[in-house]
């Protein structure tokens, strides 16, 4: 798997591969993959930090698990690969984004755009066993995302941290808020945006003010 990750991140989280926790993460997701059907793709459990490069970084999303349904998840959180149906989740983004900055809904769910101009799209788990959904958190891998989350903190300055409902927030626990932005608000899931808990949020305007206010290229949402 790390034969597929991006230099930069490479060199950051080298110490982290070597532990053992990491390790043996490392050995649960091989089995996975060679004894049953696993999403996403081998070739893009790290697309998330291979299309994100560590320099470019300005904004970390926190998602929970990758979608389990075949051709759907692509390594991005909320993201979709092309010509997939929005998930309920991923369609309250782009309401919220359409109503909050004017950008209209797109034809496809893909979110690579996003990543390429500095946005992490992190899951907290990065694969699951098709149609289970969860099935591989609780083996390693939020230890792996919260040391990433962690170096994100400690290392860059003027970051945003967008955390979208509860499991993201306790997430985001351990960030900085003295030399980073934090915006939370509810999950986009229906079950959150339908009590009236995600919309109206502004995360989008919210996190282009902060990085003009800071001199930096704003995301072309």
């Amino acid at each position: 798997m790390l034969s597929h990750l991006h230099p930069s991140w490479q060199a950051l989280l080298s110490e982290e591969f070597q532990k053992p926790y990491f390790q043996q993460l490392t050995s649960f997701v091989e089995n996975e993959y060679a004894t049953g059907t696993c999403y996403p793709s081998k070739s893009e459990v790290f697309a998330a930090f291979n299309l994100c490069p560590f320099d470019k970084l300005k904004v970390v999303i926190i998602g929970q698990d990758p979608y389990h349904g075949p051709g759907q998840a692509n390594g991005l959180c909320f993201s979709v690969n092309d010509g997939v149906a929005f998930p309920p989740s991923l369609m309250n983004i782009f309401k919220e984004l359409e109503t909050d900055i004017g950008t209209p809904i797109p034809i496809w769910g893909n979110l690579e755009r996003w990543a390429a101009q500095g946005v992490l799209l992190l899951n907290a788990t990065l694969t699951v066993r098709e149609g289970e959904a969860g099935s591989h958190q609780k083996k390693g891998w939020e230890t792996f995302t919260g040391a990433v989350i962690q170096m994100i903190s400690s290392q860059k300055e003027g970051v945003v941290f967008l955390l979208w409902g509860g499991f993201a927030q306790k997430k985001g626990a351990k960030i900085d808020q003295s030399k980073h932005l934090v915006l939370t608000s509810g999950h986009p899931s229906p079950l959150s945006a339908n009590r009236g808990f995600w919309f109206g949020n502004k995360s989008f305007s919210k996190t282009n003010m902060y990085l003009k206010e800071l001199g930096i290229q704003e995301i072309d949402w």
